[in-house]
């Protein structure tokens, strides 16, 4: 009889929790946490690219120092974040892991922009590979991106619309930030690029390829 009680009793609750939308918060928290995760793999993947994209486009074109230093000091920027669990549940942190991002995306367009003023190194086969590879992951990153602010807006809504913001209150489930409208604008407009044909500065600080970051920490499944 005991055993019957309380089966009956966890029944009686898991119905109430799924009828006040605890079962969607779980699994819309997990399908946003499995988003952000993909954006993450993107990103790191176009991190890994960089160094050897750095190291082929200064075989041809040294004098490039700017440029060539910019998208180092860029990259350094946005692998020093350490992406924990709480970095999606923090607006300030979030804000600035999609602004050295974005500034990683404006140095590889100068990057690349700068290139097409050096016909030799648009027709050499290791930097033709590096520029598809990291086309390929740029693409990936979009969609990435597209996927993770979409998870992000129906979370959002659920945790606030009612009934089903009671319960989000009460389990402590929180909106969470997204990529803001300015910075996808940032992101589709290409740089302004200057060739820089002068000598190099003495004073500039040597470009060298920055070793693979560590790998990133992820939020922990629930």
């Amino acid at each position: 009889m005991r055993k019957w009680v309380m089966g009956f009793i966890v029944v009686l609750a898991s119905t109430q929790l799924a009828g006040c939308g605890y079962n969607k918060l779980q699994n819309q928290d997990e399908a946003l946490k499995a988003a952000w995760s993909e954006v993450v793999n993107q990103y790191q993947r176009r991190a890994d690219l960089i160094p050897n994209l750095v190291a082929a486009v200064k075989g041809f074109a040294a004098q490039e120092e700017r440029v060539l230093v910019g998208v180092t000091e860029a990259r350094s920027k946005a692998t020093s974040i350490q992406l924990t669990p709480e970095l999606i549940n923090n607006p300030e942190a979030f804000a600035k892991f999609q602004a050295v991002q974005g500034e990683l995306t404006q140095a590889l367009k100068s990057l690349i922009a700068v290139t097409e003023n050096y016909p030799e190194l648009k027709s050499d086969a290791n930097f033709r590979d590096l520029q598809v590879q990291l086309e390929g992951t740029e693409n990936r990153i979009a969609v990435a991106r597209n996927r993770y602010i979409e998870s992000v807006k129906e979370f959002n809504v659920t945790v606030r619309e009612f009934p089903t913001n009671l319960t989000a209150g009460m389990f402590d489930f929180d909106v969470k930030p997204n990529f803001t409208v300015q910075n996808e604008a940032e992101i589709s407009t290409a740089p302004t690029v200057t060739f820089d044909t002068s000598t190099p500065s003495q004073s500039a600080t040597p470009v060298e390829a920055a070793p693979a970051p560590a790998p990133a920490t992820l939020p922990p499944a629930n």
